[in-house]
């Protein structure tokens, strides 16, 4: 009498053996749709297999024979002994009529190979959730684009960085975080790359570039990109880090190199390249120059009565007059405790250089109000001309040096030339 036949979704399986080898095998038989486990058996009710079997809906036995009688309706079952019982072969024949059954040296063989495979697995899947992360909490932002320039990888700290969400850029170009004109250009670079592989920023790493916020923001960033192939499949990876703090501090650090700390004037070493450039041009256009040398007068009182702070705001009240007292294309210059130089390019002439010298002392002649302190300066000026005096920068600074020096010893709160001290 023959048996009606059943019907498995993938290739029938039946399991003999329950134990680590059959727990092994059913797991992985489990993950693959080409095959279906129809029942499993082992003596031992409690073996770790029967248990998985019976989480997953598959019939467990605990006799052998039982198990093949109910598994003789699917065509092409294929048994798989992993016991030590040498008679399922022959019950197999008797019941299922030839089916074929894998046992002995040929499963040993399969049990360590699919026991290989589940450690490679296991191993692989280990190292990709290791990638994954170091991906997800990589202090910089990590994209990975197809060869079309598509987004297909976008971490936690790009999503940061850009303040899109992962799912709102993935699919989109690449070039949706970069404003004009590389926005535009981008896919242009990409094809001739793809094309020729003509590279302008594959491989370079901590490559400085603007990129682009949501929020239509433009930023510095600095980028290391890199080809791979993986599956026959080219990408682009990006490592992007944000350096608008470090682009800040950057400036902060070169504007204090050459700028006064308390006045924001600029200081000795921005002077000394301003006049040098000043004198390159006056000489190239046979221009005048006029350098300034400018010492307070009773500076030092306020600060030692009034103290420090007060001295301060003084000195700070006082270059805000001398920036106003001057042209736009002229400079004023903090170069000690109380004392400022100043360049005056294409003066024209000595009355002119005469003229700024009596404006800078009529605005320190208006008292100064300190937190509620008022206080009252003057100053002390020499003047040096360039080509007259001297044609190069120490020998103008000296020169206008030792004019104001005379001025402090003719009674202070006066101009004077330095060809006038040479004169006397």
């Amino acid at each position: 009498m023959n048996m009606p036949t059943s019907r498995a979704n993938g290739h029938p399986v039946l399991i003999v053996g329950a134990g680590r080898g059959g727990s092994a095998l059913l797991e992985m038989f489990l993950e693959d749709s080409l095959v279906e486990v129809v029942a499993m058996v082992d003596t031992n009710p409690d073996a770790p297999g029967l248990k998985m079997a019976r989480v997953h809906g598959i019939p467990a036995y605990t006799d052998a024979r039982e198990a093949l009688l109910a598994c003789r309706g699917f065509k092409d079952c294929i048994i798989y002994n992993l016991s030590h019982d040498d008679q399922i072969a022959a019950q197999a024949n008797e019941i299922m009529g030839g089916q074929r059954v894998a046992s002995g040296p040929e499963v040993k063989l399969f049990w360590q190979m699919v026991t290989n495979l589940k450690q490679t697995k296991t191993e692989l899947q280990k190292s990709q959730d290791q990638l994954q992360a170091i991906i997800q909490n990589a202090m910089d932002g990590i994209i990975t684009i197809n060869e079309k320039g598509l987004i297909e990888g976008f971490n936690p700290a790009a999503e940061q960085i850009f303040g899109y969400a992962s799912d709102e850029v993935r699919g989109q170009n690449v070039s949706l975080l970069m404003p004009e004109p590389n926005r535009s250009a981008h896919d242009g670079y990409l094809s001739r790359y793809t094309q020729t592989g003509a590279q302008r920023i594959l491989g370079a790493r901590g490559r400085e570039v603007i990129a682009i916020r949501k929020s239509g923001e433009e930023f510095p960033m600095e980028l290391s990109a890199s080809k791979m192939v993986l599956g026959g499949q080219c990408y682009f990876v990006g490592i992007v880090r944000d350096i608008t703090e470090r682009k800040l501090t950057e400036e902060k650090i070169a504007h204090l190199a050459h700028f006064d700390f308390l006045t924001d004037l600029p200081n000795r070493v921005r002077l000394t390249n301003t006049l040098e450039h000043s004198l390159r041009l006056a000489k190239r256009n046979q221009n005048k120059v006029a350098v300034l040398f400018l010492d307070l007068d009773g500076f030092k009182q306020v600060n030692d009565t009034l103290g420090h702070n007060i001295g301060d705001q003084l000195l700070q009240q006082v270059a805000a007059r001398l920036a106003g007292a001057i042209r736009d294309s002229d400079t004023v210059a903090r170069v000690g405790g109380d004392e400022f130089n100043f360049v005056l390019d294409n003066i024209e002439s000595c009355e002119n250089a005469a003229m700024v010298a009596q404006k800078v002392l009529a605005a320190l002649s208006e008292p100064f109000d300190l937190s509620g302190n008022i206080c009252q300066v003057g100053g002390s000026i020499g003047i040096a001309m360039y080509p007259e005096d001297s044609e190069d920068v120490e020998g103008l600074i000296g020169q206008a040096d030792e004019a104001m020096y005379q001025v402090k010893q003719s009674g202070k709160n006066a101009w004077r030339f330095y060809r006038d001290c040479k004169q006397v």
